[in-house]
């Protein structure tokens, strides 16, 4: 008759320790600090600098000066414009994977 009471206690046990850790498990996961996800910072300064201003011919240039100064424009032009072209492609994709974390 003992044990038969020995073992409804042991199984009231372990069934009251089941219970604490199903509370404990559940309430581990629950916060009640609200978490907000934080959009990336841009990467390198080169990506946040503007380009650089293009070069201005004088009145009394000569045409070996239009030249340089035309090639001269022509690359910073399309330098700029590569890396304008990598910093929104950049921003898409961070805002396409920013928006899909948040949903």
């Amino acid at each position: 008759m003992r044990d038969n009471r020995d073992q409804g206690i042991v199984s009231s046990m372990i069934i009251f320790a089941i219970v604490i850790m199903l509370v404990l498990a559940i309430t581990g996961c629950a916060t009640a600090v609200p978490v907000t996800a934080k959009f990336p910072e841009p990467p390198g300064k080169l990506a946040t600098q503007s380009c650089t201003e293009l070069q201005k011919l004088k009145d009394d240039a000569k045409l070996s000066d239009v030249s340089r100064t035309v090639t001269i424009n022509y690359s910073s032009y399309y330098e700029c414009a590569v890396k304008t072209d990598a910093w929104i492609e950049w921003y898409k994709i961070q805002k396409m994977i920013f928006e899909g974390v948040v949903k």
